[in-house]
């Protein structure tokens, strides 16, 4: 007779937890828990049993309270990007509003491929004491609640019944989150009642297992296509996205782009994939980019997409390249290698660049294809030298715009500060004039444009980076929109001793999408304050006094000069520190760079400049590529 399993019994919130806290990962050298703990917000929904839980492995699995579970899991996704994915944090949320808060930021993590899990209470299996509090009733269907709408923007979703069920549940949601190519959140529904119940569970279950990356080999046939096609190409272009950053692949990129003589263009999210002044280094691409870049793209014959899923703002809503040039994706996923009739190779990022390399042997573009590729960069910088000085050629004061802050921030910080940015025009302006010191140290949130991520996002990043780099400081940009949609981790990095470095410029509303607004022929409306419907003459937030409110360090200045020397005192600080200032709504804007990005236009309209523009829009997509 076989010798019975052993087992030791538990509530399912102890199994979960038990087996979260004995799971590790190796990380240059060092063994470290793959779940770094969690952020919680506690109600009916998961204070009893789940929260009981964590109590038990509080050590282990740190608990950090945060403000609103929006943010809260904004900040667990800014933990993961700093990471690399190579670890992550969970989000808990009661149930009802408390779960809903959350979706937009399982959207955003599920659009960038990011680890991200969610616990989140449910009404009871049972249904005895149906309704309960914030339930949401569907007389049809009394199984569906509303943790189902997550079911759209995560990657692993399930619904624990069952004790016995998360044997099978935890390690599926486990991989999800380890997995290069379907990376993303993990919703994990925890019915009141089940949370609680008990169940024999195998001793197994727990035993500590630390954990690898996989790195997927391409196909050598998919290599050689590849190689094939680069080596005919006269004019090509490596376009580096984010994947590159999750394959720590920089080396292997540089050493690519050197011994092919290739230049690089960088996307939103693989911005700090080369260092500013690399001599193939030719600035960011597409609609929030550079006039190198999206010159050079205009010219390739061939763009080689590496770990880029080729977003519209990548692209220029895919006019950016000329229709006759032939694609390349080397990209850990499928669907993003294979995308407008790519030559795809599924494949790991560094393990691709070097395999490909070594198919290419001693191919080289043409000389002439990089002189033109440094020339034109050149011209950018200088643009860019102009774009970020408080004055003009008379020497005289300029307004104080974004480009100038961003440039400020980059003269003074440290090489390894970490550089985070979200929605609205910030990302724009730090993406089109930010020189990188060095790799891997900017996470601009483009991929979902999510307003709110900048706070929240950077006290995740600084949890992180504290692990790592304890010198640094991360730095987060936030307009005066995103300020007010979400600020109050600047309370919780104040609590948890995570300092930030917050600048905050206010331009008096939505002023990016009023820009975008009087670009295609429209009124000024609803976006600047001063534009919206309101009872009384518009006026400024004191950003300052707000934040001090909460513990930080505040103050305002008032012109370059001023916030060089508030940048420098925030430096020195031992705590979270906010500098706001008013920038220019108007005419502060980056101008040059600009691919053509569609948007919806009215295709008639009584207003002559609306028609005006909507053909002038109509215009811009004679280069556009249609798939093929």
């Amino acid at each position: 007779m076989a010798n019975q399993q052993s087992t030791v019994q538990l509530t399912t919130a102890q199994a979960l937890v038990r087996f979260l806290a004995a799971q590790f990962i190796e990380i240059d050298g060092k063994r470290v828990r793959l779940c770094a703990g969690g952020f919680g917000i506690f109600g009916h929904g998961n204070v009893t049993c789940l929260g009981e839980a964590l109590y038990e492995y509080r050590e282990e699995l740190p608990l950090f309270r945060g403000q609103n579970e929006q943010s809260m899991a904004l900040a667990a996704v800014g933990y993961a990007k700093e990471k690399l994915r190579r670890r992550f944090m969970f989000a808990t949320s009661s149930a009802g509003p408390g779960t809903t808060n959350m979706l937009t930021a399982a959207a955003l993590a599920h659009t960038n491929r990011l680890p991200l899990l969610m616990l989140c209470g449910d009404a009871f299996v049972t249904r005895l004491p149906d309704p309960v509090l914030q339930q949401v009733e569907h007389f049809n269907n009394p199984s569906l609640s509303v943790n189902d709408a997550f079911k759209a923007v995560t990657r692993y979703w399930d619904r624990i019944v069952h004790p016995a069920q998360i044997v099978q549940s935890l390690p599926t949601a486990l991989n999800t989150l380890l997995d290069p190519a379907d990376c993303g959140p993990v919703f994990l529904g925890l019915p009141q009642d089940v949370q609680g119940w008990v169940w024999d569970y195998p001793v197994s279950l727990f035993e500590e297992r630390t954990h690898t990356i996989r790195r997927q080999a391409p196909d050598s046939r998919e290599i050689s296509a590849a190689a094939d096609a680069i080596g005919k190409a006269k004019k090509p272009l490596i376009i580096a996205g984010g994947g590159v950053q999750y394959s720590l692949a920089w080396e292997e990129l540089k050493a690519f782009a050197d011994s092919h003589n290739i230049p690089v263009a960088e996307t939103i999210a693989g911005r700090a994939n080369l260092v500013h002044g690399d001599p193939l280094n030719c600035g960011p691409l597409g609609v929030t980019g550079s006039n190198s870049a999206n010159l050079l793209a205009g010219e390739a014959d061939l763009i080689f997409a590496v770990g880029t899923r080729l977003q519209d703002f990548t692209t220029g809503s895919w006019t950016a390249f000329s229709p006759a040039a032939t694609l390349v994706g080397l990209n850990v996923g499928r669907y993003d290698a294979s995308k407008h009739l790519s030559i795809p190779v599924v494949g790991d990022a560094k393990l691709g660049l070097v395999a490909i390399s070594k198919a290419l042997k001693d191919y080289r573009a043409p000389k002439s294809w990089s002189v033109l590729a440094r020339a034109e960069t050149e011209k950018w910088d200088r643009y860019v030298d102009n774009n970020v000085s408080a004055v003009d050629a008379a020497g005289k004061n300029r307004p104080m715009s974004y480009a100038q802050v961003v440039g400020a921030v980059n003269d003074l910080c440290e090489p390894r500060d970490r550089i985070v940015a979200a929605a609205g025009g910030l990302p724009a302006e730090v993406t089109a004039n930010w020189r990188t010191c060095t790799v891997g140290s900017v996470d601009v949130e483009f991929g979902y444009s999510c307003m709110g991520y900048e706070i929240a996002g950077a006290w995740g990043a600084r949890m992180a980076q504290r692990e790592d780099e304890p010198g640094n400081d991360t730095i987060c940009f936030t307009g005066d929109g995103s300020y007010l949609m979400m600020n109050s981790d600047i309370y919780s990095s104040v609590l948890t001793g995570n300092k930030l470095i917050v600048v905050i410029c206010d331009n008096g509303g939505f002023a990016v999408i009023n820009k975008l607004q009087n670009n295609t022929g429209n009124t000024s409306f609803n976006n600047l304050i001063a534009d919206c419907n309101i009872a009384v003459e518009p006026f400024a937030v004191d950003f300052a006094a707000h934040a001090a409110s909460m513990g930080a360090h505040a103050e305002t200045v008032h012109s370059i000069a001023e916030f060089r020397d508030a940048f420098a005192r925030a430096k020195k600080a031992d705590k979270t520190c906010v500098i706001a200032m008013q920038v220019d709504a108007f005419d502060g804007w980056t101008g040059e760079g600009h691919a053509w990005w569609e948007v919806g236009t009215p295709h008639r309209s009584n207003s002559a400049d609306v028609t005006r523009a909507h053909k002038e829009q109509e215009a811009g997509r004679v280069r556009q590529r249609r798939g093929v």
